[in-house]
């Protein structure tokens, strides 16, 4: 009866031996994966050194988050909205040769350009205009009608 056990335990024995063969080799790739590179192959020593360079890179991701607030934060203030109306202001000229031209930031802070065409000439005003309203001189109907016109830039946001 006992030669009879030998071989189903050496079989089982042998199969026992191929997984844990199997496994400490994946584990020994593992391992000279997260090696590879270093002249002291100290697991202890090398897993420091990752945690530093994680703490390294948090820093620099936070770095770069602010720089890219910041890089928003001014774009804001950049001309974003540019609108035209083009019309005619007058009943004895063809055409609609006079137009307003509207260039504005996020809070609709900027200028605003009109030119009034007729038959003796061109006249040009500029006014500056904050959150949307003229600041030394009221706009006329068409110069409203204009900041209407250009959509909000988005941000991301």
């Amino acid at each position: 009866m006992l030669p009879n056990l030998i071989l189903p335990v050496s079989v089982i024995f042998f199969v026992w031996l191929l997984i844990l063969t199997f496994f400490f080799w994946q584990m020994y790739a593992h391992y000279n994966k997260i090696t590879k590179g270093t002249s002291d192959k100290n697991l202890r020593s090398i897993l420091e050194e990752l945690l530093s360079r994680i703490d390294e890179h948090k820093k620099d991701i936070e770095s770069l988050k602010d720089y890219s607030n910041n890089l928003q934060k001014e774009g804001l203030s950049h001309i974003q909205k540019i609108g035209l109306h083009r019309f005619n202001p007058f009943k004895d000229t063809g055409g609609d040769q006079s137009f307003v031209l509207s260039f504005l930031d996020s809070d609709d802070n900027g200028i605003i350009i009109s030119a009034l065409y007729s038959r003796s000439g061109t006249r040009w005003y500029a006014k500056r205009v904050e959150n949307g309203k003229g600041v030394e001189y009221e706009l006329s109907d068409e110069e409203k009608k204009v900041l209407k016109l250009p959509k909000k830039a988005s941000h991301g946001q």
